[in-house]
C-alpha cells in the first residue's frame, strides 16, 4: 500500500464527508493505493456515525473510536499502530489542511529520501492572539531540538516514512514534537514543505491558549528525557556535587573567619550568628538531596526493561 492517511478528530462530523471525498479524489487521480484511518477521539457529536457510514461505502476507510477524549497524541499513536502504507500522512479533520498537498509530500518521502516532511503554514488565517505565541513557540522548539530548518512544529500536516511511525512513541501531548522524537530515534533527514492553510469551514477550534503553556512544559520534559533520561546521575549528581562543594567551602570560610579572629584576639561571633552559615548548611543539604535523587534515578533507569532497546537500522 502506498499511503496511509491518519486523521485524529474531535467533533468534526460536518467536515468528514467533504474531507473524505477530497482525499479520495486526489489519491485516485495520482494512481496511489491508500487507506484513510479516522481516529475518533471521544467525539460527542455524530462523528462516529459519519465514519461508520463512510467505511461501509468505501473499503479504504477505517475507523478507531475512543470511549472518551484522550487527546491528539493518543489518537495519533493508535493510528500509527494500524497504518500499513509505505508513507504515512497525518492531517487535521477541520479542512484547514489541504489534501492537494499529499502527492508532493509523498514524492518528497519516496523520491527525495526524506524520513519526515513537516508542513509549514507560512500564510495563516488565524488571529494575532494565536500567530504570535505560535512564532515564539516554534522559535523555542527550534533552539531546544536543534532542528533549525522547521518553522512550524505544530502543523498537523506531515508525511512520514513508515519505519518512522513504527519506531517512535507519541504520548501525552508530544504530538507537537514528533520531529524531535524522530530525530532522537535516529531519523536525521527531516524536511519542510510550505503548505496551504485554509480558514476553518465548520465549527470552532478545539485548542485554547493553554496549549502553549503545556507545549513549553512538554518541550522541557522531552529535552530532559532525551539528554538525561538514561543517565539522570549526570545532571542531578553534577548539580548536587557542585552545591555540596560550594556549601562546604562557605562553611569553611565562616569557620575560618572565626578561628582567625580568635587567634588575633579580635572580637568574634558564634558561627551560628552568621547568616552565611545557614546558607552554607542549606546548600549542602540540597546538594546531598540532589545527589541522592540522581543515584536513585540511575538505579531505576538501570532496572528498566527498555535500557538496552536500541533502534537498529539493519544487519548483515
Amino acid at each position: 500500500m502506498d499511503i496511509s492517511v491518519v486523521i485524529p478528530l474531535y467533533n468534526e462530523e460536518e467536515s468528514l464527508p467533504e474531507l473524505h471525498s477530497w482525499i479520495k479524489r486526489v489519491v485516485e487521480r495520482e494512481g496511489l493505493t491508500y487507506e484513510i484511518i479516522f481516529v475518533n477521539d471521544g467525539s460527542t457529536d455524530g462523528s462516529w456515525d459519519v465514519i461508520t457510514r463512510l467505511s461501509q461505502e468505501d473499503a479504504n476507510v477505517h475507523g478507531i473510536c475512543f470511549r472518551r477524549n484522550y487527546g491528539k497524541s493518543p489518537a495519533l499513536f493508535c493510528g500509527f499502530e494500524q497504518a500499513q502504507g509505505d508513507v504515512v500522512i497525518t492531517m487535521d479533520a477541520d479542512l484547514q489542511d489541504s489534501p492537494d498537498e499529499i502527492p508532493e509530500l509523498y514524492r518528497m518521502i519516496k523520491e527525495d529520501g526524506y524520513d519526515l516532511v513537516s508542513g509549514y503554514k507560512q500564510k495563516r488565517y488565524d488571529p494575532l492572539s494565536k500567530t504570535i505565541p505560535t512564532k515564539l513557540f516554534n522559535a523555542t522548539a527550534r533552539a531546544v531540538s536543534g532542528i533549525k530548518n522547521l518553522h512550524d512544529f505544530n502543523c498537523g500536516l506531515k508525511a512520514y516514512r513508515k519505519k518512522v511511525v513504527k519506531s517512535i512513541e507519541v504520548y501525552g501531548e508530544m504530538h507537537r514534537y514528533i520531529p524531535y522524537l524522530a530525530k532522537n530515534a535516529g531519523f536525521k533527514k527531516i524536511g519542510e514543505k510550505v503548505v496551504q492553510h485554509q480558514a476553518r469551514k465548520y465549527g470552532n477550534t478545539k485548542f485554547g491558549l493553554n496549549r502553549f503553556v503545556n507545549g513549553y512544559l512538554d518541550l522541557i520534559t522531552l529535552w530532559f528525557l532525551s539528554s538525561f533520561g538514561a543517565k539522570p546521575m549526570h545532571i542531578f549528581g553534577l548539580i548536587g556535587s557542585l552545591m555540596f562543594i560550594a556549601g562546604t567551602l562557605m562553611a569553611m570560610f565562616v569557620g575560618g573567619v572565626k578561628l582567625y579572629d580568635m587567634y588575633m584576639g579580635n572580637h568574634y561571633r558564634l558561627v551560628t550568628d552568621s547568616p552565611y552559615f545557614f546558607i552554607a548548611l542549606t546548600t549542602m543539604i540540597l546538594g546531598t538531596q540532589l545527589f541522592v535523587a540522581g543515584f536513585l534515578g540511575d538505579l531505576i533507569s538501570r532496572s528498566s526493561q527498555e535500557r538496552n532497546r536500541y533502534q537498529i537500522e539493519c544487519r548483515v
